[in-house]
Parts: structure tokens; C-alpha cells; sequence
């Protein structure tokens, strides 16, 4: 009995061992939902990947919590009109990636004001919508990231609010009245994946050599949150200030076996696992 039992536990090591692992590049005809912070945030941390997947078919939707209406030290410069301005490029920069304008989604909080929001009613709105789209994956912040707990408040409570959604959205006794009123059902989200990790935390790596420079395009579409823009707003770019802000973002870029990687945590049962 006992070397019977050895036997099946060992099949059992042996048939875990040989499954593939889940790799998220090469998702293919899934529906992803990313939740970010702000418009840039998304093609900052994840272009590259974000452009493999799209280029597999797989539905990509984005969710961006706030309009990023703050962020200019032009004093010529208005919330309204950064706004209007942020949102273009946000499009700009999906349409490098293959992902369409109907595909981004904006939830209209102000920029720096998402921490405020009255936090039941935010949850709410995200379990909402993840029990609409049931997604296969969800891609959101790491809530443990250096840059969340020391830095954007912004980051935090994206990163905390999709985390509690994620959550709320398997479970029938969290906001009945989706299924009360709105015939929405609560759906387990199969898969997660965090950017933003720290390097302790990191599981996944995407190899993103071959859409370095579709990652670099994308980011250059964000004008308005590079000098000399960031001072004194202008819509286009001087060559030489491109290159040197492309030439910038790509020695930031993380390395990993001599190639250039996004790094994730991959994680399933709302952070359990």
C-alpha cells in the first residue's frame, strides 16, 4: 500500500511538473482587462507585452481610474485641457499597440484624487465591470511595488481597489444587487498578472526584444509628460529631445538572461496563490 501510494504521488509530481506553465504572452483569443492609474501607466509598464497579446487575438480592454489632469508644470496649462490632451495621447499610443480607441475606458477621476474616492462605491464599480467583461486575465499594479507604497497615492489605491474587486466580483454575497438588477453573475478571475513588482517579487518575464522600439513609439506618444513639454506644452517633438528621451527609456528597461523583459507576478485566487 504504502509503495502504491508513493507510486501515484510521484505520477501525480511527474503529470504537475510536465504541464506547461501558463505563459502570458502567448495568450491567445482571452479577454484582459488592465486597470491603471493613469494613461501612460499601462504602456510605461507592459507595451511590449501588451502588443504580443494583441497581436493574438486577444481582447484587450483598458481601464484607466483617473484623467491625469495635474500633471504639468506649464502654467499656461489647464486641468481641462490636460485632460483632453492626456486622453488623446493615451489613444495615440494604444493605436502603436493595435489596441482600438473604443477599447480604453476612463472611469473620470481627477489626478491625485483617486484615494479619496468614497472607497465602497469604487470597488463596487470595478467588481461591476469584471463581472460584465469576465475576463481571463486581469493586469493591474502590484500592490507591493516600491513605487505604490513609497510614492503615488494613486498607484495604491488602484493597485488595493482591483485587488479587493478581483475578490469581491467571485463571490454571490458581495453587491447582490448586480445580480438583482443587472442579471450579472459573480465570475472567478482565472488569472492575474502584476506590474510594477519588485525584483524579490517578480515570477514572469516577457522577452520584449522584438517590440522594444513599438514600446519606445507608444511612450513617445505621452508628450506631455516629458521635457520640454512637461514646462512649456507643445504637441510634437524637437528630433533630438525624442531620441534622447527614447535612448533614456531603453536603458530603464529591465534586463534579464541578456534580453529585455517586462517583469510580472502571476498570481490566481485573488492573491492567494
Amino acid at each position: 500500500m504504502l509503495i502504491r501510494s508513493a507510486f501515484a504521488l510521484l505520477m501525480f509530481t511527474f503529470v504537475l511538473s510536465a504541464q506547461p506553465q501558463f505563459q502570458l504572452e502567448k495568450q491567445q483569443g482571452k479577454t484582459i482587462l488592465l486597470f491603471t492609474p493613469h494613461p501612460d501607466d499601462d504602456t510605461f509598464c507592459c507595451a511590449g507585452t501588451l502588443a504580443m497579446l494583441q497581436k493574438g487575438g486577444n481582447k484587450i480592454h483598458i481601464f484607466i481610474y483617473t484623467n491625469d489632469d495635474k500633471g504639468s508644470y506649464d502654467f499656461d496649462m489647464t486641468s481641462e485641457r490636460l485632460a483632453q490632451i492626456r486622453m488623446k495621447e493615451e489613444e495615440d499610443s494604444c493605436k502603436v499597440l493595435g489596441i482600438p480607441k473604443m477599447n480604453i475606458h476612463w472611469l473620470e477621476y481627477h489626478d491625485g484624487m483617486l484615494e479619496y474616492a468614497n472607497t465602497r462605491d469604487l470597488v463596487e464599480e470595478v467588481t461591476k465591470i469584471i463581472r460584465e467583461y469576465r475576463p481571463d486575465i486581469v493586469m493591474t499594479i502590484d500592490p507591493g511595488s516600491e513605487y505604490v507604497r513609497w510614492h503615488k497615492t494613486d498607484h495604491r489605491m488602484a493597485a488595493n481597489n482591483t485587488l479587493d474587486a478581483v475578490r469581491a466580483a467571485e463571490f454571490h454575497l458581495y453587491f447582490p444587487n448586480q445580480k438583482l438588477h443587472e442579471g450579472l453573475l459573480p465570475w472567478k478571475v482565472p488569472v492575474e498578472a502584476y506590474f510594477y513588482v519588485t525584483p524579490q517579487d517578480a515570477n514572469y518575464w516577457v522577452n520584449i526584444d522584438s517590440v522594444l522600439d513599438l514600446k519606445l513609439t507608444a511612450a513617445s506618444m505621452h508628450v506631455s509628460q516629458f521635457e520640454p513639454s512637461m514646462s512649456h506644452y507643445r504637441a510634437d517633438w524637437d528630433p533630438k529631445e525624442l531620441e534622447k528621451m527614447k535612448q533614456g527609456l531603453r536603458g530603464r528597461q529591465a534586463k534579464k538572461d541578456g534580453h529585455t523583459v517586462e517583469a510580472f507576478r502571476i498570481a490566481t485566487q485573488f492573491n492567494q496563490q
